[in-house]
């Protein structure tokens, strides 16, 4: 009994192949691997280059071709490639992972990184859009072989059979797809001459295109068209640096759909890729993932590459050619490894010394360039000390003596004054320009962290975020009389707006039409914030935030000595009514600032515009009861 066991135990398992279920395959490429349906003109394309390339390899003499057709339901292309054996057909075509490019399967070692096939899927891919392959073949390799014919259909079944000599007297192959219900509109010849230029143009083969039945499967239909247009755009000889502008203009507009302001070569020999990048002509958000179209070896891998470049060159697309970079398994994209991170960075640097040649030698077309993308450049000038310096006298800012370079504000002003919010800018520039106040609108984008950047380029600047104290020492002050004598109205509005947490002051400022103006900062809004969560804390944070109370600064509403409605409220008997416009007066300076309300200030407001539209009508009536 041990012994049968142990016999048992230690006999070898028998061995089994996996079934694999081909419509299951065909709806895995068309769901999870593939994108479109319109790799499969990829695929074939892919299949063809890759055999001439081994048959140029074994025949450097060989005549090369290769021939794309299509009819309504049907996409035939042959090619003059190495062919197959009955052998290789059943060992090559009908095993998924299988492929003739592996070194050591049949000696082509030397020219495997010249292939474009990486993963062995093949024709098989083809079922997306096919209800039946054929494809029938001869061998380069072994002149005595029979043609072959490989027919497959989609329910998962393939036969191999040689076919008599004349059925195809040349090696090479053509391959035959019968579209399957519901995938007609991929074989239109219009469709599939368009996917075969798309994809194929900078192919390193000559091949051609014919609308009806061409090559190895009959004669006629229209004349061929040539695919591929070799060299590309950029490595081809002009006459001129402007004729070649022009050639790249032109292909820009062609490909991405616009004409570009200028262009940028990307030459990387090192990492072989070749190409260039154009310069949108219109700003764009620097939230948009940029779509770059990449060529492996020629081949279109993908038109929508969002990790070609650093995200900080959002104002290029680019087009680019590599035999380097790892394309990811669907060969829709790239692999980032860090092959690609070097090839970016390096790229990246390509668009950085563009910048830095315009800003040396060509400020018109720099200053053209900063019109649309500032903000591209401030957010790499953010990250780069260097590249600040240089644009700095370009970087075009909003400041309160107009839009203008840091440059041209700088040599007017030693000290620096920003906000942080649009709002706030836009109401204290006008103020700030009379007075003489330098004020940079750092609200946008960037602007706050490269004036934090500033003094490192230029020492000698003050750079300090505005507060309400500064901009009030710059208003002119109230001779001492004119204060005093108008001290009990300013008790009264200081009284009606503790509880807004608002002080009063009085000062004299242009423009005499402002009545008052709301001055807050970051310390004020912070103290605020402390006191409303005070005022709705339980007793231990009550204790907590109080004990936290300090002589932070407050918001001050500024009162224009100056202009005439200060003064007539000023003078006013009544103390309600005082109160009530000084309220008015609040709000209105609130909203001018264009802040979110509170809703204590809300409040403040209803209660404001009633009472005055209480005292107006209470006024009405008694001038009727006098008449």
């Amino acid at each position: 009994m041990t012994s049968a066991s142990s016999s048992s135990t230690h006999a070898d398992p028998a061995a089994n192949s996996f079934q694999v279920d081909l419509r299951g395959l065909v709806d895995l490429l068309s769901h999870h691997l593939y994108s479109s349906p319109r790799v499969y003109v990829r695929e074939l394309l892919q299949n063809a280059v890759d055999a001439v390339t081994a048959r140029q390899a074994l025949d450097p003499a060989a005549e090369i071709r290769i021939r794309l057709s299509a009819t309504a339901g049907r996409v035939t292309i042959e090619d003059s490639g190495i062919g197959l054996t009955a052998a290789e057909a059943h060992s090559l075509l009908a095993t998924i992972g299988r492929s003739s490019k592996r070194g050591g399967d049949h000696g082509l070692e030397t020219t495997r990184r010249e292939f474009l096939g990486q993963f062995g899927i093949g024709l098989l891919a083809c079922f997306v859009v096919a209800r039946q392959i054929r494809v029938i073949t001869r061998s380069a390799r072994d002149p005595q072989a029979a043609p072959v014919e490989w027919l497959a259909t989609d329910d998962g079944s393939y036969t191999v059979r040689e076919l008599p000599e004349d059925a195809r007297r040349e090696p090479g192959t053509t391959v035959i797809l019968q579209a399957r219900p519901g995938a007609e509109e991929w074989t239109v010849p219009a469709k599939v001459e368009q996917l075969a230029r798309d994809y194929g143009s900078l192919l390193p083969y000559d091949i051609t295109f014919t609308e009806g039945e061409s090559g190895g499967e009959g004669s006629g239909g229209g004349e061929p068209r040539g695919i591929t247009d070799r060299p590309a755009v950029w490595d081809r000889p002009f006459p001129t640096p402007a004729a070649r502008r022009v050639a790249l203009a032109g292909h820009c507009a062609q490909l991405f759909g616009f004409t570009p302001l200028d262009s940028i070569d990307l030459d990387l020999p090192v990492a072989g890729v070749r190409g260039v990048a154009y310069v949108l002509p219109e700003p764009t958000s620097p939230a948009h993932r940029a779509g770059h179209r990449v060529h492996l070896k020629g081949m279109l891998l993908t038109d929508h590459a969002d990790n070609l470049l650093p995200d900080w060159a959002f104002f290029v697309r680019a087009v680019i050619d590599t035999d380097t970079l790892r394309p990811t398994a669907s060969r829709e994209n790239l692999y980032d490894d860090e092959t690609l991170s070097a090839v970016r960075e390096a790229l990246g640097a390509r668009v950085r010394a563009w910048l830095a040649e315009l800003a040396a030698s060509e400020p018109e077309r720099l200053a053209a360039f900063l019109s649309v993308h500032h903000l591209g450049v401030k957010s790499l000038a953010r990250h780069d000390a260097e590249l600040l310096g240089l644009m700095l006298p370009w970087l075009p800012f909003e400041t309160s003596e107009g839009s203008m370079s840091l440059q041209e504000f700088t040599a007017a002003h030693n000290e620096i004054h920003f906000t942080r919010t649009v709002e706030e800018f836009r109401q204290i520039a006008p103020i700030a320009a009379a007075h003489g106040l330098g004020v940079i609108n750092a609200g946008y984008t960037y602007d706050a962290d490269l004036l934090a950047l500033l003094p490192t380029v230029r020492p000698d600047l003050k750079v300090t975020e505005l507060d309400a104290g500064a901009v009030t020492e710059r208003l002119d002050p109230v001779a001492t009389s004119a204060e005093l004598a108008l001290a009990p109205f300013l008790s009264t509005a200081r009284t009606r707006l503790e509880a807004q947490g608002c002080d009063v002051v009085l000062r004299a400022f242009q423009p005499v039409s402002v009545p008052a103006l709301y001055l807050d900062d970051r310390q004020a809004r912070q103290e605020r914030d402390r006191t409303a969560a005070l005022d709705s804390a339980d007793s231990l944070w009550s204790g907590i935030l109080g004990a936290l109370r300090g002589s932070a600064p407050r918001a001050r509403l500024v009162l224009n000595h100056n202009n005439p409605l200060i003064r007539r409220i000023s003078a006013l008997p009544d103390e309600a009514l005082t109160g009530t416009a000084v309220e008015s007066l609040y709000g209105q300076a609130l909203l001018m600032s264009q802040r979110p309300l509170r809703p204590a200030d809300s409040t403040l407001l209803n209660r404001a515009f009633l009472g005055l539209l209480e005292w107006a009508t209470h006024s009405t009536d008694s001038q009727e009861g006098q008449k």
